[in-house]
């Protein structure tokens, strides 16, 4: 099999698909495989006669569509998920303005409740 996976990254990468050598190459090859599935089944139904598609192709091109779909779904979810959490990382840097004004009005408020608390 590593020989075969081997075999399909280099043709991917010969198709311009972007493949690396780790977890994420893995999700990447499977759907440049199947991308590349879908081309062909569409070039083959594009040439046929529709009267003499067998039913068989047809859903073979209609659930790699699905399937293709599937991933371009899931590859936005994740990528969502990814950006949102490089917003909680970075704490919003960036994303908004800090108010400053409103920044010294509350460490005020606070010190004033501290000396309250603190009788002095």
């Amino acid at each position: 099999m590593a020989g075969t996976q081997a075999g399909h990254l280099a043709a991917l990468k010969a198709e311009g698909a972007p493949v690396e050598e780790d977890e994420i190459a893995v999700a990447q090859w499977l759907f440049w495989d199947y991308v590349k599935d879908l081309r062909a089944h569409q070039a083959e139904l594009a040439q046929a006669d529709p009267r003499e598609i067998e039913p068989a192709r047809l859903k073979k091109a209609v659930e790699t569509a699905r399937t293709v779909r599937d991933a371009i779904s899931l590859l936005m979810q994740e990528r969502n998920k990814v950006d949102k959490l490089r917003k909680d990382i970075a704490g919003g840097v960036g994303g908004g303005s800090l108010d400053l004004d409103a920044a010294r009005d509350e460490v005020g408020r606070r010190l004033a409740c501290l000396r309250r608390a603190g009788g002095g």
